[in-house]
């Protein structure tokens, strides 16, 4: 069944209008309908605000389903609200797809709204169009003014970590695109479980808030570990002058269908698999059970996997101590990887 625009919106992207979304989100002032959403942060708080767009066979297969590429679109977002230790207060919506299915359309919204309603984040406005399926949502949250968790406060000497679901660990996406290019083989419940970290991603919100006043830097893992840890290094470093970092790459968290894999692709789906959506965070090290007590708070696990170091680059040490070349784990970058479902 085919709907016209206004249609559709009023069918399924209505919910969080007028009165409902200020009871949903009392930081909502005004839902969608109008020509602008008004939102109304608590007095000492800062507006968080980030987009990220999602584009069909670049960042998502044609055969997800409707309601887990819904769950994802909002993770994203969600995901760099948790690095910065925001909670979340509302989104916008810009969906551009071939045609207006009711169906398609249906299940899609059930994953959005099914995440959206777990973390309290209301829909606010947006815009849909006929074109070539793409995905652009802008999250807005809330930070107490000077909490924000940054990615220019990591310091020499600091420890390195990354959270990772309680009893799993990251690399799972990029081993689930590896199954599907056929460069790896699972089967069966195997198979369903990467598959579902690739396209189901949990954002660490309640982890982000936990470690307001823990963390010294933090960012998402987003791109692949190496890349991302990057960004904290280059912003934290003096000018021109990036600090570097040592990881022990064979304490990296794996699940138990990654960490059967051989050493090679238990390396690159970790260090450069991206799509994982955890914390990659520095702390100090006296702050250790801090961390530990915040990833308990938030029903996560976390490890640290490394330090900081004032020598520029990022070393990397196999289980024995011998020194791996970073360079063959390269991240994911969207004007370089033609091709790359990611």
């Amino acid at each position: 069944m085919s709907l016209g625009e206004f249609e559709l919106i009023a069918r399924h992207f209505a919910r969080h209008s007028g009165a409902a979304a200020r009871a949903f989100a009392p930081g909502v002032a005004l839902g969608p309908g109008d020509d602008c959403a008004l939102l109304a942060p608590r007095a000492g708080m800062q507006l968080a605000v980030s987009s990220d767009m999602l584009v069909e066979g670049r960042h998502f297969l044609s055969t997800v389903a409707p309601a887990r590429l819904g769950h994802k679109a909002l993770a994203v977002n969600l995901s760099d609200l948790a690095a910065v230790g925001a909670q979340p207060l509302a989104f916008t919506l810009a969906l551009a797809m071939p045609r207006a299915d009711d169906r398609w359309l249906a299940g899609f919204a059930e994953g959005l709204y099914t995440l959206a309603d777990a973390h309290r984040c209301a829909l606010v406005g947006g815009d849909t169009t006929a074109g070539p399926l793409n995905l652009c949502i802008t999250v807005f949250g809330e930070v107490p003014a000077g909490g924000a968790l940054l990615r220019s406060g990591a310091r020499p000497g600091h420890a390195l970590w990354v959270s990772h679901p309680s009893g799993g660990g990251i690399g799972d996406a990029r081993l689930a695109l590896e199954c599907f290019r056929g460069t790896v083989a699972l089967e069966g419940a195997a198979f369903e479980r990467v598959r579902r970290a690739m396209e189901m991603p949990q954002p660490r919100v309640a982890l982000g808030i936990a470690l307001r006043g823990v963390a010294s830097a933090a960012i998402d893992v987003s791109d692949g570990l190496l890349g991302d840890l990057g960004h904290i290094l280059r912003n934290s470093g003096a000018a021109g002058a990036p600090l570097g970092a040592t990881i022990e790459v064979d304490s990296l968290p794996a699940s138990a269908d990654l960490a059967g894999q051989p050493d090679h692709w238990r390396r690159t789906c970790t260090l450069s698999g991206g799509d994982d959506y955890e914390l990659l965070f520095t702390a100090p090290e006296a702050a250790a059970e801090r961390v530990r007590a915040a990833a308990h708070e938030a029903g996560v696990g976390a490890r640290c996997i490394g330090r900081i170091e004032p020598a520029p680059g990022i070393r990397l040490l196999d289980a024995g101590g011998g020194l791996l070349d970073w360079a063959t784990f390269r991240s994911f970058d969207h004007f370089r990887d033609d091709g790359d479902e990611r």
